[in-house]
Formats: C-alpha cells, structure tokens, sequence
C-alpha cells in the first residue's frame, strides 16, 4: 500500500508522467516479430527504448527486421526458433540472456490460420481434417502463448518483474464463421492469459504480469485470402461484413497497436494485470444495428 506521502507525492504530478511509459534499460522479446503485426509492435516498442530481440522459425526475415531497427536506432538481434518447441525456446532464451542480460516484456505474436482448418463449404465442418485444426492449436496456443511463458516467465520470475503480451483476436471474443481452429486458440490464449495472471500475482510474482491485445481486422499474410479478392484486389463479401460491423469503418493500421503494446509493457500498467485491450475500431461494440 502507498504511504501518504508517497501518493501526495504523486497527486502533485512530481513523476514526469512520459517517463512511465520509457522502456529505457529493458529487454523486449518479440516472438513473431518479422510479422506485419508483430514487426510494428518490436518497432514500437525499440523506439521506446528498449532493446530488442526478435524469433520466430525464418531466422532471414528476423535478421532483416534487426537490421531495420538498427537503422532506426534501435539496439537489436535477430533469432530463428520454432516456438512450438520447448528445446528450442529454452536454446533461444538462453542465447537472449548471454546477448542482452535479462528479459523483461515478452510479446508472444506467433500466431496465424491455415487454409486447411477453415470451413469454407456449408458442410465443410464434416469433413475439416483434424491434423489441421491441431496444428493450428499448437501454433497459437503452444507455441503462442504457452512455451514461451514457461520459458521466459521463469526468467521473468526469478528478477521479480516482467510483462507478457499475449496476442489473441477478435475472434476469441466473437467466434468467427470459418475460422474454427482459430477461434478456438485464440479463445485459449484468453483463458490462459487471465488463468496465468493471478497464478502468478497469487504465487509471489506480482511483479510479472501477464496481459493480451485483442487486435481488431488488420490484413495481414493470414487473413489476406479471406478478406480480398486475389484477382481484382477489391474486398470479398466477407471483408465488406467485417468493415460494416467496424463502426470506424476500415482495418486497422498496424501502428494503431504500438500504443497498447508499450502501455502494457511499461510502468504505466504497473497495476493491470490479467486483461485483454481490444485495439478494433469499435468492433467488439457495436451489435450491428
């Protein structure tokens, strides 16, 4: 509990209030940070202050988003793992640590949907093949959110502070037609991410956190075929759906998710612990009439 003069202290506005928000001297871990989401939250989160690592399975496109954030002045390394792999998550983060000294905010942005786990048929549910949808789960779910918590959070746990930055979708919220396997994870990483933050704030390791964003409709190499006709480049009927029923009327820009990246990753949500920001444009508001 603060003490009086503590509080006073801070009613008086003694705290730059820009500094909560610094991620100066940290370590940020983006997995999945090569992503058209993932990249423009490691950007967000470099330009804040913190060094960046950034993993996922195409060790090419981590070293080419490095090289990107150096050019922008920005202290950063690129990894190949496959984060479905508990050995090679615990290889990645003990190179992190030689490399950087510690970690202090994970964003676990490995994620996405196979064609083969989408219902595009009206009976199509009936014959969707299994080993797809559990691929699926084990991407987003596992290799999304899981492994990387264990292995991260331990390190995490051990300093006494932390924050994970899970990534789930709008789908978690408002099952999608189609997309099941997807829906299903994601709806997952909800559940562990609250499930996560009070076992560990319960356990002793209040200062770990562990948030999620819940991004809105953004294009990206996923969602892509579903949302835009690959011949004439104009929205597919379902596209136009989702811009109808978002009252801001567009997809998001990837930008559009630094600003909740770097508020859970810094001081600034020293006290949120356990919930899930929607970055969707009024999505998951609006009841479509």
């Amino acid at each position: 509990m603060l003490r009086p003069a503590a509080l006073r202290k801070r009613r008086r506005g003694d705290d730059n209030a820009l500094e909560l928000f610094s991620l100066k001297s940290r370590t940020a871990v983006v997995l999945g940070g090569a992503g058209v989401l993932g990249s423009a939250i490691a950007r967000g989160l470099g330009e804040a202050g913190a060094r960046v690592a950034v993993a996922s399975r195409s060790l090419e496109k981590n070293l080419a988003e490095a090289e990107a954030l150096r050019g922008l002045g920005v202290e950063a390394r690129g990894y190949s793992a496959d984060t479905t792999d508990a050995h090679a998550v615990r290889e990645l983060a003990g190179q992190i640590l030689e490399d950087f000294g510690s970690v202090d905010v994970l964003v676990n942005a490995v994620g996405g949907n196979r064609p083969d786990a989408t219902v595009m048929e009206a009976d199509g549910f009936f014959d969707l093949n299994p080993d797809a949808l559990r691929q699926v789960m084990d991407l987003n779910f596992f290799g999304g959110a899981i492994l990387p918590s264990q292995i991260f959070g331990r390190e995490m746990a051990k300093a006494g502070r932390g924050s994970i930055i899970n990534i789930s979708s709008m789908s978690a919220i408002r099952p999608l037609t189609r997309v099941i396997g997807y829906s299903a994870a994601k709806a997952a990483v909800n559940s562990f991410t609250q499930w996560l933050a009070v076992h560990l704030a319960k356990n002793g390791y209040s200062g770990v956190r562990v948030n999620a964003i819940a991004p809105g409709f953004f294009l990206t190499e996923q969602n892509r075929f579903l949302l835009l006709d690959e011949q004439t480049g104009e929205l597919t009927a379902r596209g136009r759906t989702i811009v109808e029923h978002t009252p801001m009327g567009r997809f998001g820009e990837p930008d559009e998710l630094i600003g909740a990246a770097v508020w859970l990753a810094s001081d600034a949500s020293r006290f949120v612990t356990g919930i899930v920001v929607p970055v969707d444009g009024g999505f998951s508001a609006f009841s479509g009439v």
